[in-house]
Order: C-alpha cells, then sequence, then structure tokens
C-alpha cells in the first residue's frame, strides 16, 4: 500500500479510538434501531381491543363473541351496557372497535335476518382497515358455521362450498413477520447514515481545528487524502452492517438465503454513494452542524421515498419519479431479494448498475469539489 496513504489512513483510526464515546455510539446505535423499528414499527395489527354491548345476553349471542375470541385480532376487553358508555370508550381510544348486539339477535337468527353493529374507531386508518377485514371474515365464517349446523339437524350431510375457493400461498416470509422486512431497511439506513454524517464532520472538524492545512502543505495527493479520510468510515459501515445481520438472523431468526460476499459486495456500492455525499456536504460547510443539517437534508428522502417505510406503488407519480433518484431505494430492493429470496444476481441486474452510477457520479462530483477546494 501507497505508504503516504497508509499513514492517512492509520491516522484516522487513531482520530476514531482516541474519541470511545462516539465509537461506543456507533456500535451501539444500529443495535438500538434493530430493536425498536424489529418490535415497534410493525404492521402486524394483533389484540385490538374490543368493547361489547350484548344486549342479548344468550348462548347465541355468547357462541358469536367465542367466535371473535378465537381470533387472535381481537381482546374482549370491555363488557358495556349502554352507547353512551361505548362511544366514551372509543372516544378515550381505551377500545378500537365497538360490536353491538341487539337483543333480539336470537329470533332474527332463527329467521336468517340477524344482524349486529360493528364499530371502528377510524382515526388509526391502519388499525381501521385490519379490523373492518378480520370483522367480516369472523362473521363470514361464522355465518358459514351455522348453515352447515342447520343443514346436519336436518340430516343433509353436504357441507356448504363456495363457488370458487382461493388457495393461498405466501412464498419467502409465510409467517409475514413485519421484521423480515424492517431488517434490511435498518441495515440500508445505517450503512447511508453512518458513511455520509461521520464523513462529513470529520472533514469539517479537520478545517475547524487547522490541522487540514497541515495535511494540505505535505507531500499526500489529494485523492490520497480523500481515500485515506473515508476509508475508516467505510469500514466501521460495514462492521455495523455485519452487526446487524447477525443479531437480526440471531435474535429474530430473518434468514439470510443470499450468498454473503454478494450481500457485502452490494453494499459496498451503497457506501461509496453514501461516502460521496458526506464529502461533499463537508465541502459546502464550515461547521460540523452545518456539515449534519446538510447530509439530513438528503437523509430524510431517502429514508421516505426509499421504500423503508411505506411501498413505493402507493406513492403519488412524482414523488415515485423522484425515488428514482435515490440509491437506498435500488438497494433495499436488492437486499431484501438477497436476504429472504435468495436469488442470484441476474435477478436485479437493473437495480445494481443503477446503484453503482449513482456510487460513482455521487463520489466522483463530490472527489472533484473537494480537490478544488484544497486547492
Amino acid at each position: 500500500m501507497n505508504p503516504r496513504l497508509k499513514a492517512i489512513i492509520r491516522k484516522e483510526f487513531i482520530q476514531i479510538l482516541r474519541d470511545p464515546r462516539t465509537l461506543i455510539l456507533i456500535l451501539i446505535i444500529p443495535i438500538m434501531q434493530l430493536v425498536l423499528l424489529g418490535y415497534a414499527a410493525t404492521n402486524d395489527v394483533r389484540n385490538i381491543p374490543l368493547a361489547v354491548w350484548d344486549q342479548a345476553r344468550n348462548a347465541d349471542s355468547r357462541a358469536l363473541l367465542d367466535a371473535y375470541r378465537a381470533a387472535d385480532y381481537f381482546r374482549l376487553s370491555y363488557d358495556v351496557g349502554s352507547e353512551a358508555e361505548l362511544r366514551r370508550l372509543i372516544e378515550s381510544g381505551k377500545a378500537r372497535v365497538g360490536l353491538i348486539i341487539p337483543a333480539d339477535y336470537s329470533v332474527r337468527l332463527q329467521e336468517g335476518k340477524a344482524q349486529v353493529a360493528f364499530v371502528l374507531d377510524g382515526s388509526d386508518p391502519t388499525v381501521a382497515s385490519t379490523a373492518l377485514s378480520a370483522s367480516r371474515l369472523i362473521g363470514q365464517a361464522y355465518a358459514t358455521k351455522i348453515m352447515e349446523g342447520r343443514l346436519a339437524r336436518l340430516g343433509n350431510t353436504i357441507s356448504i362450498q363456495p363457488p370458487v375457493e382461493v388457495r393461498t400461498q405466501v412464498w419467502y416470509n409465510p409467517d409475514m413477520v413485519s421484521a423480515y422486512y424492517m431488517i434490511p431497511g435498518v441495515i440500508g439506513m445505517i450503512l447511508y447514515a453512518i458513511t455520509s454524517i461521520l464523513t462529513a464532520t470529520t472533514i469539517v472538524r479537520e478545517r475547524e481545528r487547522g490541522t487540514i492545512e497541515q495535511l494540505i502543505v505535505t507531500p499526500i495527493r489529494p485523492w490520497e487524502l480523500v481515500v485515506g479520510k473515508l476509508l475508516p468510515y467505510a469500514v466501521l459501515g460495514f462492521l455495523n452492517t455485519l452487526e446487524v445481520l447477525a443479531l437480526g438472523n440471531l435474535w429474530f431468526g430473518m434468514p439470510v438465503r443470499g450468498d454473503l460476499g454478494l450481500i457485502l459486495g452490494v453494499s459496498a456500492l451503497l457506501v461509496l454513494s453514501g461516502l460521496g455525499v458526506g464529502l461533499f456536504g463537508s465541502t459546502i460547510a464550515n461547521t460540523q452542524q452545518e456539515a449534519m443539517l446538510t447530509v439530513w437534508m438528503t437523509l430524510l428522502p431517502a429514508i421516505f421515498l426509499s421504500g423503508f417505510f411505506f411501498p413505493i406503488e402507493s406513492m403519488p407519480q412524482v414523488l415515485q419519479w423522484v425515488s428514482r433518484l435515490i440509491p437506498l431505494r435500488y438497494y433495499l430492493v436488492i437486499l431484501r431479494a438477497l436476504l429472504l429470496k435468495g436469488v442470484g444476481l441476474e435477478a436485479f441486474q437493473m437495480e445494481v448498475f443503477a446503484l453503482a452510477a449513482f456510487g460513482v457520479l455521487i463520489m466522483g462530483a463530490a472527489a472533484l469539489r473537494f480537490r478544488k477546494r484544497l486547492d
């Protein structure tokens, strides 16, 4: 290795080790993000608190409640005695849904005209949509069970079957665990954030302390200074990636079906973009605070428009076009396919090409601007 480049890299690692608090934070923050997002940021809606106003209070109404109780979507939390009490529980947020069973439920059930009211709190659309779908499915299944029981009592052993049966199969994530979807996003976010923020702040810190002028007057060439300053933070980014990958596999049971070498190779392309953004931010900032704000201006669109939290297909068309300019979008597509599907490089060649192109363009533009600033 070039001795000048080796000296810069050694200097940067010494600088990192001299600040153990920052180093510990760099290693701990990914774990905190993984735990919080793996457990809290989930679309799995379960145990929705249900308030019941059972006016019939007989065997038929209890059988209906048992059907809702058997599904893990609802938790029968409150037994109320009036509509006003049910409304108060929903308005206060203690109950998210309410089930109203009329007094003539059994009579209507014998006539085949029974109706119950299912009231939902629509202030949280995610919970409301899940509760709506679950209530309909449970109600249909319970109605079919009643019809089959009536036919059996009449001596008819023919079971009721719908004219079309849809048999579903879930590939790659059969249990539909949200953590398996979130962990690749955490890896991408950490890689991009760590490399860009640390790169921007460390170079600006040299400028604030006046030490960058000392580096400029040495025989070190501009490209050697750039590579020497950036490489240690690329190593830290990869350490964070392996840390989250191992924790996701051991703690959350996330499968790693793809080739590990390919995962690291694709991650290197995202690291290139992150380092380029950080380097560019350092050329337009004079203080570490300015550098942080500059990088955060790119982080927020990257997080929200990359498909990390929300599907890109559900966004307005304009935002879908904007998302094509975000390298993290392509990385998440590749990483999720590698981890969960175990596919090869041929499955996402266009995404790899786009990620590589962005990395080269961003790093090239940032390096040129940084070199001019040194000159």
